[in-house]
């Protein structure tokens, strides 16, 4: 076979790889929603994956959201007082975080922290024939293992992305008003006035809410599908993160260019 041959064949086995994992990827999802009666049945269940995801990745947020405070503040300190606007630094600040930091941070850690330790949880589930118990136990390991998971990561997410955009506003604060000595009314006079409810932290919450849907069904199919050996297992957990980095820049983009068009 000829070099030219060759690299067709092998970019079609490429594209149709990729297809059937995307077909995966969408029967997975649809798999999960039709089990999310757990919701109302089981909803221990969710709380529990509410506090493992939510709770445990609270610290690395409210740390990253405080220091991205601190540096929006310095950053934002120095281009406004080349115009003599210092005064819009609250605006500034709160405009970047809820329209764009808070939930693309948030889903990035999330996907760092949160989204690995699903990945792995349910590969070494797999390694340990666990899932294969319940499947001879006649569990449904989707309704019990996957859906709670899933709607758990949904859940938290947009709450994590609240919490670092409130705690990066007050980074902001911090730095703009006690440091450098803005007026604090200005700071939060400005604010008010110019951050909008639905175009600005309503939009925020959508980004975040589909972040979330989309990091944590990459975590869980990663983990679904991994090789039940440790070699497969850690590879799917850094297939998690990966996927789900770029994952987030791309729709970021996507939903960015619907949302604020106007």
């Amino acid at each position: 076979m000829m070099g030219w041959q060759r690299r067709i064949a092998s970019l079609g086995r490429n594209a149709l790889s990729f297809i059937s994992g995307l077909g995966t990827f969408v029967r997975l999802l649809g798999a999960i929603l039709q089990r999310s009666s757990v919701l109302v049945r089981r909803p221990g269940l969710v709380s529990q994956q509410i506090h493992f995801i939510g709770n445990y990745s609270l610290l690395i947020i409210s740390v990253s959201g405080l220091f991205v405070g601190f540096v929006l503040g310095l950053q934002g300190y120095y281009t406004l007082n080349r115009y003599g606007s210092e005064d819009a630094l609250g605006l500034l600040v709160a405009l970047s975080l809820t329209r764009e930091l808070g939930p693309v941070i948030t889903a990035l850690l999330f996907a760092g922290r949160a989204g690995t330790s699903l990945t792995a949880e349910i590969g070494l589930m797999k390694a340990g024939e666990q899932i294969a118990a319940m499947e001879v136990m006649a569990v449904d390991p989707i309704r019990r293992v996957l859906a709670p998971r899933f709607w758990g990561g949904v859940i938290a997410m947009p709450v994590l992305a609240a919490v670092f955009s409130m705690v990066g506003i007050l980074g902001g604060w911090f730095v703009g008003v006690v440091l450098i000595g803005i007026d604090p009314g200005a700071f939060w006079s400005q604010m008010q006035d110019g951050v909008d409810v639905i175009n600005d932290i309503v939009n925020g919450v959508i980004k975040s809410v589909v972040f979330g849907v989309v990091v944590t069904l990459i975590a869980l199919h990663q983990g679904w599908t991994a090789k039940a050996t440790p070699d497969g297992v850690a590879r799917a957990t850094t297939r998690t993160v990966v996927n789900g980095a770029l994952a987030v820049l791309g729709l970021d983009f996507l939903l960015t260019a619907l949302m604020f068009a106007n």
